[in-house]
């Protein structure tokens, strides 16, 4: 990560004038406050020309760490699964439900993290999301059956579900307007490299060693970030002292993990009556939570503060990432079949095959982030969708006779589309929002994530599913590429909307 934060003075208003109203980009961190006896830290504050300090550089960097050790967690187990079939004799219905035990616990979980980031300093956060995942990666490492290997594993989703909130909101309060699409960029690389390093790290892995060290490796390092972040780490913002509202978070569980649950299920296999019973129990609790959230607004006490999508860049960055993730998602999946099914590559070779791609997409997310605050979200987000259904496109049209080498270039094209996307709506979307929405905005933006990914995976195994059963693999492969090219088209719509925000406070922010 570039630790450089010179500013490039592009001009942008509410830099941080005396007397200005407070904004998005000019917030300067508040004192922090007081956690136990002894002296704190002072907080380290936005200053107000450009260029940010020295703590909140180190703040920064810690969470951005931090967090690409817990999202490189989140996949490190897919290629896993067979080795766990075999060791810890279980069928495949069950061992797949360290995947969706996880995803499900990072569903529930995401749309708490508003009230928690609120209630909670900075430091006390981490150490909770840290501490979850250490512990849980601990007890994985050592876990002596399937039972403790998934209850391993729903800790550790706990603590990566506050993580990449935490760093979002952090960012908020601590970069200038001016320098957070480079700092945004930044955070490309835990949420691009991590994912698609993880199956080529398992893979490695289990080429060599039992599958414990999947955790073993990943340990040392998660409490390397713990350790570092409890020396150095400083409170940023101030906690406020919300309510927590016992029906919301009730209703949390039903509403998403039933969504999650139920598009994650519904295109399987096996899938029967189940998954959509889930799906309609999901939709139903989540009209209720939206209903009590408004409810609450109205004494400023929701669980998940809605009022952000009020700001109409914020709504179009949401679904512009809902419709790139469901893209992104639906792809991540169908490729590594169609590299193993079509094109016969081994799973080490299929994360190789993949792997400079999500390399491009997270090495190019500073560049593509310093570009951003120089022209704007239009010129990045529009060439970004238009690259990305061109490349879906030509991924439709694979077959048994395409070469390995133009499957690995397209998806590099598609990664640079998607980096092209992904920082500029982040950092649109969130700009105009006022500090006390931070938390909630990051949240909410973190949660259409997980729905989406689970939807677009649904819809598109679905149609691969059922092509493949009466025309063939191949066939049912192009398909679903054809229904991820058309989805993407929705995507240039929403990205000819995009305009550049100037923060809080200001008026083009809405």
């Amino acid at each position: 990560m570039s630790t450089d934060v010179t500013s490039d003075a592009n001009g942008k208003p509410g830099s941080g004038a005396s007397g200005a109203p407070a904004s998005a980009g000019t917030t300067s961190a508040q004192a922090p406050v007081s956690q136990g006896s002894g002296p704190q830290p002072a907080a380290p504050q936005a200053p107000a020309s450009d260029k940010m300090s020295r703590e909140s550089v180190t703040v920064i960097v810690t969470l951005l760490v931090a967090t690409f050790v817990v999202i490189l967690n989140e996949t490190i187990m897919n290629v896993a699964l067979q080795r766990l079939m075999t060791d810890l004799q279980v069928s495949a219905s069950t061992v797949q439900w360290l995947a969706t035990g996880f995803m499900l616990t990072m569903a529930v979980v995401i749309p708490t993290t508003g009230f928690i980031l609120q209630r909670m300093s900075t430091r006390g956060a981490f150490m909770l999301a840290m501490g979850l995942f250490s512990g849980g990666t601990l007890l994985a490492a050592l876990a002596p059956g399937f039972l403790v290997l998934l209850l391993a594993r729903i800790v550790q989703a706990g603590g990566t579900a506050i993580m990449l909130p935490l760093l979002m909101t952090t960012i908020l309060t601590l970069v200038p307007l001016s320098r957070r699409g480079a700092v945004m960029g930044n955070v490309s690389i835990a949420i691009s490299v991590a994912p698609a390093m993880g199956p080529t790290v398992s893979g490695i892995i289990l080429d060599h060693f039992s599958w414990r060290f999947m955790f073993v490796f990943v340990l040392p390092v998660a409490l390397a970030a713990f350790a570092i972040g409890a020396k150095y780490l400083t409170n940023v913002g101030e906690r406020e002292k919300t309510t927590l509202d016992l029906t919301s978070v009730i209703l949390t569980v039903p509403a998403f993990g039933g969504l999650v649950y139920g598009l994650s299920q519904i295109g399987g296999s096996n899938a029967g009556v189940v998954p959509v019973i889930a799906l309609v129990i999901g939709l139903l609790c989540l009209s209720l939570f939206v209903f009590r959230q408004l409810k609450l607004q109205k004494s400023d006490a929701p669980l998940l503060d809605l009022r952000a999508f009020k700001f109409r860049m914020f709504t179009v960055s949401t679904l512009l990432m809902v419709v790139a993730m469901m893209a992104l998602f639906g792809g991540v999946i169908l490729l590594p079949l169609y590299l193993q099914n079509t094109l016969h590559l081994q799973p080490l070779e299929t994360g190789l095959a993949l792997l400079p791609g999500g390399l491009a997409m997270g090495l190019l997310g500073p560049v593509i982030g310093r570009i951003f605050d120089k022209v704007g979200p239009l010129p990045l987000t529009l060439s970004g969708s238009v690259l990305m259904v061109l490349t879906l496109w030509q991924f439709s049209r694979l077959d048994e006779g395409s070469a390995l080498g133009w499957v690995i270039a397209l998806h590099v094209a598609l990664s640079f589309g998607l980096a092209l996307l992904f920082t500029p709506a982040f950092t649109t979307g969130l700009n105009p929002l006022p500090p006390h929405l931070y938390s909630h905005g990051s949240a909410i933006i973190s949660t259409a994530q997980q729905v989406s990914g689970a939807a677009g995976t649904a819809l598109l195994v679905s149609i691969y599913a059922v092509v493949s059963a009466s025309s063939g693999l191949v066939a049912g492969m192009q398909a679903a590429f054809l229904a991820a090219t058309v989805i993407a088209v929705i995507a240039v719509v929403l990205s000819a909307m995009m305009r550049k925000t100037e923060g809080a406070g200001a008026h083009g922010g809405h």
